[in-house]
């Protein structure tokens, strides 16, 4: 037996069809056991948690969906409902789901200064979507030498370490090691070395980090050398480099570590370069042509040596050691925005540099074939082109320091 209640509310009569046609007077039917739900627009709602990310999609495709949106515009996607805000307002959450689901996107971190105020800020392009967004700031002094840091990162962890430095008016070295967890979106401070050093060398092999060299207190050169095993946290000394060296470029090649301290004008001196085989745990001499032709910022491409040289109006050039020898790459010369002091970093078989005002710069490499039967330079089956990459205008005042790249 059910009764039949009449809600003494009247509404428009509308004629049969038409859309917002409606009951008058309006009609509810309750059970005796049940009562009867409250009256009002809410009841046709369904609880925030309840309701579907998308509308008209599973949970699963929607939540693919938005774990592809751009970090620059999480902040808009927020205001959508409580779902996507609950998703986007935590990063560390973000990426988590991005993780679990396989989902990786290469970024561009960069250790960038203000030329005015120098003022510390990592700022990061997305390379999928070129888009632009910044992380937590250092837990750093206020005072410290953006140059003397040491940038390395991890790929197979996601993280990023920053490690030494300088306080600007003291020429005192610092201990410190920094680690930025792209999973977490948080920084940590991690042991710190064993030797205190600010414009060292440092590079990654086999999940280790070593670093080498650089200035000590009073501007004094070292000549030790340290590796970090990331999974115990735990700094050890390696052999001695032999000479006392800072570094102005580093770059691990086949398994080994390579260090230069660079050309620097007016060329009283020929430049001084090691290399670290870690196997052997033993120091020796660089290439005399290597280290004489190394100047300017290098990447690692297909176990190939390229550089961008600060004195030859920033052409491309590539090592063959064979011949202990350099030769241009042929291509374009890189889009006349990117000024020094730049950085420069790769991607696959991308040279992505830097400049100031952190105008950014794609170069493309192929492989070329051989011209003919007697081309045995490498350097000549290597070409290049430039792909310029928008900036906001609020970046004009900073300079690049360092710069890499990791996949989130």
């Amino acid at each position: 037996m059910r009764r039949v209640r009449v809600s003494s509310d009247q509404a428009p009569v509308r004629k049969l069809g038409d859309a917002q046609m409606a009951l008058t007077p309006k009609f509810r039917l309750a059970t005796a056991a049940v009562p009867a739900p409250p009256e009002g627009p809410q009841q046709q709602q369904l609880p925030a948690w309840e309701t579907p990310l998308i509308p008209g999609l599973p949970d699963d495709a929607a939540l693919g969906c938005l774990l592809r949106l751009p970090v620059e515009a999480h902040a808009a996607c927020r205001l959508v409902c409580r779902r996507w805000r609950h998703l986007l307002a935590d990063k560390a959450r973000f990426f988590a789901q991005r993780r679990a689901l396989g989902l990786r996107a290469p970024w561009l971190f960069t250790l960038a200064f203000h030329r005015c105020t120098g003022k510390i800020q990592w700022k990061v392009l997305d390379l999928g979507h070129l888009t632009w967004h910044a992380i937590p700031a250092m837990p750093c002094r206020d005072r410290a030498c953006p140059r003397g840091f040491g940038c390395v990162a991890i790929p197979s962890d996601g993280t990023l370490l920053v490690c030494g430095g300088l306080v600007s008016d003291m020429d005192c070295p610092l201990h410190l090691v920094l680690k930025y967890d792209i999973y977490r979106n948080r920084w940590t401070v991690m042991t710190r070395m064993l030797a205190a050093r600010s414009f060292f060398a440092g590079g990654v092999i086999d999940g280790r980090v070593y670093v080498a060299g650089g200035y000590s207190t009073n501007q004094f050169e070292l000549n030790s050398a340290e590796v970090l095993d990331p999974d115990k946290c735990v700094w050890q000394p390696i052999a001695s480099m032999g000479i006392n060296m800072a570094s102005s470029d580093s770059a691990v090649i086949s398994g080994r570590l390579y260090v230069t301290e660079g050309c620097a004008w007016p060329f009283f001196s020929s430049p001084r370069g090691q290399v670290y085989d870690p196997k052997f745990d033993r120091w020796e001499a660089m290439p005399v042509g290597m280290r004489e032709g190394w100047t300017g910022q290098s990447v690692v491409i297909d176990e190939h040596l390229f550089v961008i040289s600060e004195y030859e109006r920033m052409k491309i050039k590539i090592y063959d050691p064979q011949t202990d020898s350099w030769e241009s790459v042929s291509g374009p010369p890189m889009p006349e925005r990117i000024m020094k002091p730049f950085s420069v970093s790769c991607l696959d078989s991308k040279i992505v540099v830097v400049g100031r005002g952190l105008h950014v710069a794609i170069g493309h490499v192929e492989k070329q074939p051989a011209a003919g039967a007697n081309s045995g330079s490498r350097s000549a089956s290597y070409s290049i082109c430039w792909q310029d990459v928008d900036v906001p205008k609020e970046f004009s005042d900073l300079t690049p320091s360092s710069s890499q790249i990791l996949h989130a």
